[in-house]
C-alpha cells in the first residue's frame, strides 16, 4: 500500500470511530484534517466538492469521504476511504443490534449523549465560518444564502433550496450577459414509490436499500421517514424498532446511515445486516465515481461556475440552519448552554485542535454536569 492510500486509510479509519453528530459536524471534522492540517486540497475546492455532494442523492458525509479518497489516491483511494469511513459505524451498530435482539433493549448511554449535541454545534460553526467567508463571494450570494437561510428555517426541501439557488444564479448572470444559460439541464428529481407488503427475503432487503440509497436527498431524518413508508407501514419492522435504530443512529460515530446494519439485523440476521448496509451505500461509490471527474470542469466552466458558487452558499445556509435546529433542540438549560460556550471557545480559539477532543469532551462534561 503506497503512502498517499496507507494515509486516506488510517485518516477515514480513525474518523468513523470519532466521528459523531451527523454529516454536519462529519464533514466539519474532514475539513479540519484535509484542508488545514494535511493541505491534500483547497478550501475552494473542498467547499465546490461538498457543493457537488448536495447535488446527488445518498449521504453527504459518505460520499465526501469518498471524494477526498478519490482525490487522494485515486480509484483506489475512492474505495478504501469510503469503506474505512463506514465500517467502523456498522460494526458498532451491529454490536448494539445482536445486544438489543438478545436482551430487548439498548443500552443507558443517555448521560454521555447530554453534552455531545452542543460541542458538535461549535464544532460544525467553527467550520462553516472559513467555508461562509469563502463562498460569499459577491453581494448577490449574500442575498442568495439569506434567502435559503430563512426557507431552510421554514423547512423547505433542502435539495429543491440548492437547485433552486444554482438555477436563480445562473437566470441572473444570463440576464446581465443578456444571454440564456443554454444547455443546462438540473438533475431530474426522483420521487420514492411505496413498495408492497414483500417478505423478509435478503433480495428485497437489498432492493428496498439500494432504491433508498440511490434516490435519497437530505439528512438522515429524512431517511427514517423513507423506512417508516418502507418498513413499517408494510409489516416488516415495529415503530418501536424503527425508533430505537434512530437513536443507534444518533450515538454512535460515523454515518447516520449505519443504521440500516441495525435494521436489517432485527429483520433477518446477519444476512439481512450485511446486504441492507450494502445496498444503502452502494450508490454513493457509484454516484461519486461518476460526478468526481466532472468538478473540476465545473468549476473551469463559466456557467457551472456560477451555479456551484450558488450551490455551496445554499449548502452553507442549510449547515447552519441545521445548527440552529439542533441548538434550539439540544441547549434547553443551563448546562447545555455552559457546555457550548466552552465549545465554541476551544473550538474557536484552538483551530489546530482535533475536533474529537471537542465532542469527547463535551460527552464527558454531560456526564458529569448531569450529575450535579
Amino acid at each position: 500500500m503506497d503512502n498517499d492510500l496507507r494515509g486516506v486509510a488510517k485518516l477515514f479509519l480513525r474518523l468513523g470511530v470519532t466521528a459523531f453528530g451527523g454529516p454536519a459536524a462529519h464533514i466539519a471534522m474532514m475539513r479540519q484534517e484535509v484542508v488545514e492540517k494535511r493541505k491534500w486540497m483547497t478550501e475552494q475546492h473542498f467547499l465546490d466538492l461538498v457543493g457537488a455532494t448536495n447535488l446527488i442523492p445518498g449521504p453527504n458525509s459518505t460520499e465526501m469521504a469518498i471524494h477526498i479518497g478519490r482525490e487522494r489516491a485515486g480509484w483506489k483511494g475512492l474505495i478504501v476511504a469510503g469503506l474505512c469511513f463506514i465500517l467502523p459505524a456498522v460494526c458498532i451498530t451491529a454490536v448494539f443490534a445482536w445486544l438489543y435482539k438478545q436482551y430487548g433493549q439498548l443500552p443507558e448511554v443517555q448521560p454521555f449523549v447530554y453534552g455531545i449535541k452542543p460541542a458538535i454545534i461549535a464544532v460544525v460553526l467553527a467550520a462553516v465560518y472559513p467555508l461562509a467567508k469563502k463562498s460569499l463571494k459577491t453581494f448577490e450570494l449574500g442575498i442568495i444564502g439569506t434567502v435559503v437561510l430563512a426557507l431552510s428555517l421554514l423547512h423547505f426541501n433542502e435539495i429543491y433550496l440548492m437547485f433552486g439557488a444554482g438555477i436563480f444564479a445562473l437566470a441572473l448572470a444570463s440576464i446581465k450577459k443578456r444571454d440564456t444559460a443554454k444547455g443546462f439541464f438540473p438533475f431530474t428529481l426522483l420521487q420514492l414509490s411505496k413498495t408492497a407488503l414483500l417478505p423478509a427475503t435478503n433480495v428485497n432487503l437489498f432492493w428496498i436499500f439500494l432504491k433508498i440509497g440511490a434516490i435519497l436527498y437530505g439528512s438522515g431524518y429524512v431517511l427514517f421517514a423513507f423506512l417508516d413508508t418502507e418498513l413499517v407501514s408494510t409489516g416488516l419492522l415495529s415503530r418501536q424498532q424503527l425508533i430505537d435504530a434512530i437513536a443507534v443512529g444518533q450515538f454512535t460515530p460515523g454515518p447516520v446511515f449505519s443504521s440500516v446494519t441495525f435494521i436489517g439485523y432485527q429483520i433477518n440476521g446477519w444476512p439481512g445486516a450485511i446486504v441492507s448496509t450494502v445496498g444503502i451505500f452502494l450508490p454513493s461509490f457509484v454516484f461519486v465515481a461518476l460526478l468526481n471527474p466532472l468538478v473540476k470542469r465545473m468549476r473551469d466552466s463559466t456557467l457551472f461556475s456560477v451555479f456551484l458558487d450558488a450551490v455551496n452558499v445554499a449548502s452553507i445556509a442549510i449547515i447552519i440552519a441545521v445548527c440552529y435546529t439542533m441548538g434550539k433542540d439540544s441547549m434547553n438549560d443551563w448546562r447545555t448552554i455552559l457546555i457550548a460556550i466552552g465549545s465554541i471557545l476551544l473550538a474557536f480559539g484552538y483551530k489546530n485542535i482535533n475536533t474529537a477532543w471537542v465532542v469527547l469532551g463535551g460527552s464527558i462534561a454531560g456526564y458529569v454536569l448531569a450529575l450535579v
